[in-house]
């Protein structure tokens, strides 16, 4: 695998950014985390005039072996269903999309259906669904590198098209056990504390599911490395959820991160290139079970506490205005001293 290598954002212009956020016509602080979420943007993009141009939702698709045990409520055609759901406009991301002007942008990474790519879905099917991680790798290295290539690539294909604010969601029945697996290895989290209803196991379900997943992480002989255990438990719209993200970094874009599968695409992320977290913004906190210790663990702070855990990008794009208001805040206040209004802080 390549090296990874972000650059943290030039902390030179950090006192330019602070200065002109307190001098607005407000006491300093007072607008809270606007402020903070300016001095981010303001950080990422070396600016003191950030914008957000042309924000995409890239959902990645894909199936997943593990589904064959149970672990989930949802069948497995959910999967290729809900694409053509996405297609037609009838989903929950379609209406935020709408309403907050996103574009939408529909990746095949390993949906077990042939899909009709000439309605507008990307084709970067690496294979038809993982393989079931109870027994083997749910993917090969070489499967691995290119779900992250093509992760990267989707990523350059959005930054052609003029944006630099991306969100990221996922279609994949079974993934929130994939996901719960990767928060327990690369953070000791309790496996226990990482599995849950998923989209809607009761109590019984999620016990079989954690049985499930503690027999296939016995099974596991690898090596512990994150490479490996993103390739073993992994699934393939995750692993290039996972390439986006780097990659979006990398270009020095803003990266908006949704749900608990997203969260725990950016922890893997962040294990293989840790500045890459610089450049993300955690836009809520959910229902799944979870959610909240792997943010904790990621030291992050997310913007909406809504119940959400549809997934798909929803939980991101709903907090996008809250991070246009920031970027509003810094670029049309005025200043103290151009209003001639005496600070009063």
């Amino acid at each position: 695998m390549k090296q990874i290598e972000i650059p943290a954002p030039n902390e030179q212009i950090r006192p330019l950014l602070e200065q002109k956020i307190n001098n607005l016509t407000k006491p300093k602080g007072s607008l809270g985390r606007l402020e903070e979420l300016a001095l981010q943007i303001g950080l990422i993009q070396q600016t003191l005039t950030p914008q957000l141009c042309h924000p995409q939702n890239i959902i990645f698709a894909a199936d997943h072996g593990i589904v064959a045990e149970g672990v989930s409520v949802s069948p497995k055609e959910i999967t290729w269903q809900q694409i053509f759901n996405f297609l037609h406009g009838g989903a929950g991301v379609n209406f935020l999309c709408r309403q907050h002007g996103f574009e939408l942008k529909i990746v095949d990474a390993g949906v077990d259906y042939d899909l009709p790519y000439d309605r507008g879905i990307i084709n970067r099917k690496v294979r038809r669904g993982t393989a079931n991680f109870l027994h083997e790798a749910a993917m090969s290295e070489e499967e691995m590198e290119r779900c992250l290539e093509h992760g990267a690539e989707v990523v350059e294909q959005c930054r052609k098209e003029g944006s630099n604010v991306l969100s990221f969601g996922e279609m994949g029945i079974g993934n929130t056990s994939a996901s719960s697996l990767w928060m327990h290895t690369l953070t000791g989290i309790p496996l226990a504390d990482c599995v849950g209803a998923g989209s809607g196991l009761n109590q019984e379900g999620v016990s079989h599911k954690l049985h499930v997943l503690q027999q296939a992480l016995d099974n596991y002989r690898g090596n512990g490395t994150t490479v490996d255990l993103m390739r073993y438990f992994g699934g393939l719209e995750m692993v290039m959820a996972v390439g986006a993200m780097l990659q979006a970094a990398q270009r020095g874009m803003v990266i908006l991160v949704d749900g608990f599968i997203m969260t725990n695409c950016i922890l893997a992320a962040s294990k293989l290139s840790p500045e890459v977290l610089k450049y993300a913004i955690f836009c809520h906190c959910g229902d799944e079970a979870g959610h909240r210790l792997v943010l904790d663990a990621l030291d992050a702070k997310p913007i909406l506490h809504l119940g959400l855990r549809l997934g798909e990008g929803t939980g991101a794009i709903c907090a996008y205005p809250i991070i246009d208001s920031a970027v509003r805040m810094i670029n049309e206040m005025d200043s103290f001293a151009h209003a001639s209004i005496t600070k009063y802080f």
